[in-house]
């Protein structure tokens, strides 16, 4: 029976893709927390790429609210979604 949470077939997002996404949004590591419902300490760990010495997994719930952010979604409730204010939209 084959894994169902096979690692080769995602490779998930590597701390430094993490980073460059928050840098490219113009975000502190607070202001990502706050958006992505998480912990400042949790940022840095997944900019670090461990804890405590043992390796950190960003989960797929965050890379996917990573992209949605990055494409101005704020919010979903399941059937619509909510844009980000204007002002704090990606840069273009």
């Amino acid at each position: 029976m084959a894994d169902s949470k096979s690692k080769d077939s995602v490779t998930g997002m590597t701390p430094q893709q993490f980073r460059h996404w928050r840098r490219a949004l113009g975000l502190k590591q607070k202001d990502a927390a706050d958006r992505l419902g998480l912990k400042k300490r949790m940022i840095q760990y997944y900019e670090k790429g461990n804890r405590d010495g043992r390796p950190v997994e960003i989960p797929k719930s965050i890379r996917l609210a990573c992209y949605a952010l990055s494409e101005g979604i704020a919010d979903f409730d399941g059937q619509t979604t909510i844009a980000l204010p204007a002002e704090t939209a990606k840069p273009e």
